[in-house]
């Protein structure tokens, strides 16, 4: 489609038919010539944020399944609830994904008041920024894992994914600072790239199970004080809370009574 070609076209035809047999000055024509370059640009960056939507969608529409063998390992990963809940449920996330926002606002609450906070599943957060659509999202991932190192993962987490109009290096000082971080180590931590190579085993591994769009979901029986999960459902999308409710109840159903998981309350989140 020939829109970038046509509409600046049509537009300067317009303005400069709007004046028949009327000469433009200098400063008019550069003033013109300005607005149809704004105006194509415009286009790609909406051409671009299209095809990334698509591929979003795409994502959101896939269904859940019984995946291939999974493991994902879990250790040293943020979570909320008992550290050995009987189910453990992984997400993929991105601090730039619209889609992952609307999950953490409006399905997770519910996820948490229904089932982390009755100790029967673990919330772990692992990144999966999509870097060719959202150029801001590895470094907020950075972010959230500098702040994890003074006990403020989920706190920095709830902001990045609040602003996600506000994720350039020159926010990130600013919500260091209204949580309350040694300011000057967080900005080491960042600025070093302390947090990168986690951040890319993050990555490594959603992409070994089958992430290719965020947010993305494994659900397993959690494992005592073992490093990994085996994964016994996939979910794909920012999926309504009755999905997440239908495969949880489903798992935890289908458990066969026993000893207990010597279930013991976590630590502060990490």
């Amino acid at each position: 489609m020939q829109m970038g070609k046509v509409i600046p076209g049509f537009l300067l035809l317009t303005v400069l038919g709007a004046q028949p047999g009327a000469a433009q000055s200098s400063d008019e024509l550069k003033a013109l010539r300005k607005d149809v370059e704004e105006l194509k640009a415009g286009q790609k960056a909406i051409q671009k944020e299209l095809e990334g939507i698509k591929a979003l969608v795409r994502a959101q529409q896939t269904a859940p399944q019984q995946p291939r063998e999974i493991t994902l390992r879990v250790e040293g990963a943020p979570f909320l609830g008992e550290k050995n809940a009987p189910l453990t449920l992984v997400e993929f996330t991105d601090f730039q994904c619209p889609y992952c926002a609307r999950h953490f606002a409006q399905t997770m609450p519910q996820i948490v008041a229904e089932y982390v906070k009755t100790g029967k599943v673990k919330y772990v957060v692992r990144n999966f920024p999509l870097e060719s659509l959202h150029p801001r999202a590895f470094q907020a991932a950075e972010a959230a894992r500098c702040a994890s190192e003074q006990k403020k993962y989920w706190e920095m987490h709830q902001r990045l994914m609040s602003s996600q109009n506000a994720l350039d290096a020159k926010s990130m000082p600013v919500h260091a600072q209204a949580l309350g971080l040694d300011l000057t180590a967080f900005q080491q931590c960042l600025d070093g790239g302390k947090e990168a190579a986690k951040v890319r085993e993050d990555i490594a591994e959603g992409e070994k199970a089958g992430v290719e769009g965020t947010p993305a979901f494994f659900l397993g029986l959690t494992q005592p004080n073992e490093p990994t999960i085996k994964v016994t459902r996939a979910m794909g999308g920012a999926l309504p809370y009755p999905y997440f409710k239908r495969a949880i109840e489903s798992l935890l159903a289908a458990q066969v009574p026993g000893p207990s998981n010597s279930q013991q309350p976590a630590g502060p989140p990490h």
